[in-house]
C-alpha cells in the first residue's frame, strides 16, 4: 500500500512538468490586453492544424517542445489563427482569423508574424523555419532586440 501511495504522489507531482504545454488564445483583442500588461511581444501563427503538413511539423518539431513553451511563457502571448479544414470553429473565430489574414496578407501556411502589444508588426515568416526551438527562440530573440 505505501509503495502504491509513493508512485501516484510522484505521478501526481510530475504529471505537471511532463503536460506542459503553451497556452495559445485566439483572440488577437485578447492577446493585446494581455501582451501589454505583462510586457511581452505577440506571436500569431497562421496555420491550417488540421491538414497543413508544413504546420504540423512546425507545431511537432518546436511549438510542442518544453525548451519553446518556457520561452513562450517568458516572452510571448500566443494566438493562433486557425484555417482548418474539419475541426470546427465558431463563427466569430472564423470571421477574426479571415480579418487577420486579410490586414497582413497571409497567402500560405505556417505564416508567423510577431507585434508589439499595440500592434505594430515586428517580423514575418512565410513558410516553415527549420531548426526547431533553438532556431526560433534565436530570432525571436533577435526581433526582440530591434
Amino acid at each position: 500500500m505505501k509503495k502504491i501511495a509513493i508512485v501516484l504522489l510522484t505521478c501526481w507531482m510530475t504529471g505537471p512538468l511532463l503536460a506542459a504545454e503553451a497556452h495559445w488564445l485566439t483572440s488577437l483583442p485578447e492577446a493585446k490586453a494581455q501582451a501589454k500588461k505583462e510586457n511581452k511581444l505577440i506571436l500569431l501563427d497562421f496555420t491550417g492544424s488540421d491538414w497543413c503538413g508544413w504546420c504540423k511539423k512546425l507545431d511537432s518539431e518546436t511549438f510542442s517542445k518544453s525548451e519553446f513553451v518556457d520561452y513562450a511563457n517568458k516572452n510571448l502571448v500566443l494566438v493562433e489563427v486557425d484555417f482548418p479544414a474539419q475541426k470546427p470553429q465558431p463563427t466569430a473565430v472564423k470571421d477574426a482569423n479571415k480579418a487577420l489574414q486579410e490586414k497582413y496578407g497571409v497567402n500560405g501556411y505556417p505564416t508567423l508574424i510577431v507585434l508589439k502589444p499595440d500592434g505594430t508588426k515586428l517580423w514575418e515568416q512565410p513558410g516553415y523555419l527549420a531548426g526547431g526551438p533553438s532556431a526560433m527562440i534565436a530570432k525571436l530573440d533577435e526581433v526582440k532586440g530591434k
